[in-house]
């Protein structure tokens, strides 16, 4: 390792997690180096914009250049990219259909999938559109929207049968909904299509906004409640990591 680059980077570290402020002795005692060494990294980092001086009170804190860069990062990830090998970490633990969604104009919209191993047709693929009510990804999606959204997305699609398992009542599917967000995550127990159940967790981006949700389907006959229950926690996990990798910081429930 560059030792000067080391040294710049930790103190870094050290201001990130100080929103007040450091100054050169406390940072030179954190890190156990001579405060000439520290006054000089810091005077290069202000000099580039990723340190800041407060003139009255001569401690030092993270600069703007941070927040420039942090902005660049994340208007260049693309949401497919990031979630793609994880989605294929699913389809080979788990052999069944996996799905990445994005919410758009109250549906969902099919942005991956990937087949597995299994047989099973189904009538999702790339660039189609499916509703929100009768969907694991949907519910997943919609338990994270501000209730008057959901309203005004319930009122204007309708709940609309699909098969005989589909929710249709507004007030039972606001307590699906409820529970879905208790649980961290959400089920389609035969409601799109006969035969096939789906689990689904939400995906957050950096502004804590809910973007996408992934799902894993498979038939009915496979898709027992104790696999569920093992799944659930492998999905909320995945969910997290996908989040994490668009720049969301803040617990999952």
């Amino acid at each position: 390792m560059v030792k000067s680059v080391s040294r710049a980077l930790d103190i870094i570290a050290i201001l990130g997690t100080k929103q007040q402020g450091l100054g050169v002795t406390e940072i030179a005692n954190q890190m156990d180096i001579n405060k000439s060494s520290v006054y000089r990294i810091l005077s290069t980092l202000v000099q580039y914009g990723y340190v800041e001086q407060n003139q009255e009170t001569d401690r030092y804190k993270l600069g703007y250049k941070f927040l420039e860069i942090s902005s660049k990062l994340l208007e260049s990830i693309d949401l497919r990219t990031e979630a793609r090998p994880f989605l294929k970490e699913l389809e080979e633990e788990t052999t069944e259909v996996i799905h990445l969604v994005v919410y758009d104009q109250g549906e969902v919209v099919y942005i991956e999938k990937l087949e597995g191993n299994q047989l099973l047709r189904m009538h999702s693929k790339v660039g189609k559109r499916a509703p929100m009510h009768c969907t694991s990804v949907g519910k997943a999606i919609l338990a994270h929207l501000p209730i008057q959204v959901v309203l005004n997305i319930l009122d204007q699609k309708g709940m609309p049968v699909h098969t005989d398992k589909t929710i249709t009542n507004q007030e039972e599917f606001l307590q699906e909904l409820s529970k879905v967000r208790e649980v961290g995550f959400a089920l389609d127990l035969e409601e799109n299509e006969s035969g096939i159940t789906c689990i689904a967790v939400p995906i957050f981006d950096h502004l804590g906004n809910i973007i996408a949700a992934i799902s894993i389907s498979g038939p009915t006959i496979r898709m027992t409640d104790e696999r569920l229950e093992q799944l659930s926690q492998r999905m909320i996990q995945i969910g997290k990591q996908i989040s994490a990798r668009l720049g969301y910081e803040n617990k999952i429930n």
